[in-house]
């Protein structure tokens, strides 16, 4: 089994667009666009200094993390941004050696640089994904007043790097815009 250290970590914008579109079709199925995440960061770009990509011992695209901005509506219309992490893709070939570790490792680093301290910065970050991957990552299950665009489980909806007391309780994912 290859070692994800002996793996190199570049910044997305250097991988030609095509093939890391090729390489979440495969992680994830061409009918990806369908998720609920595309719906919540729609019309968006994903932000360069918090996305990179895996590449292998021969230089081989293994995998890719983006990440992207987006805010939680409350039911009074006022917006609060956060970052939406993911997708984390990895090739199914390469799946289960380290690599996605690798790159939430990376983005986690980008994000203390970026937007505070661990994490703990003002713009909290969230995904949605399975909780015990996650949860490694400090990742805890977001409020369950919050929604989605298109359907969900919420017990997969989940937030890193925010107290509890500083997002409302109630609002609505989408992009953010502004």
């Amino acid at each position: 089994m290859p070692d994800p250290a002996l793996s190199t970590l570049i910044p997305l914008d250097a991988i030609d667009p095509a093939e890391v579109e090729r390489g979440l079709d495969l992680a994830f199925g061409p009918d990806r666009h369908g998720r609920t995440a595309y719906a919540i960061r729609q019309g968006t770009d994903w932000l360069p200094a918090l996305s990179f990509a895996a590449l292998d011992e021969q230089g081989v695209l293994v995998g890719t993390i983006q990440a992207w901005p987006v805010a939680l509506a409350d039911p009074a219309g006022r917006a609060y941004p956060l970052i939406m992490v993911g997708p984390l893709a990895i090739l199914p070939d390469r799946q289960g050696r380290g690599f996605g570790r690798a790159l939430m490792a990376a983005q986690a680093a980008a994000a203390i640089e970026t937007i505070g301290n661990e994490g703990n910065g003002p713009l909290p970050q969230v995904l949605i994904g399975d909780a015990p991957y996650y949860g490694r990552f400090g990742f805890v299950e977001a409020p369950r007043g919050w929604t989605c665009p298109g359907p969900w489980d919420p017990a997969r909806l989940l937030i890193r790097g925010v107290s509890a007391a500083v997002l409302p309780r109630e609002g609505t994912l989408g992009p953010w815009l502004g």
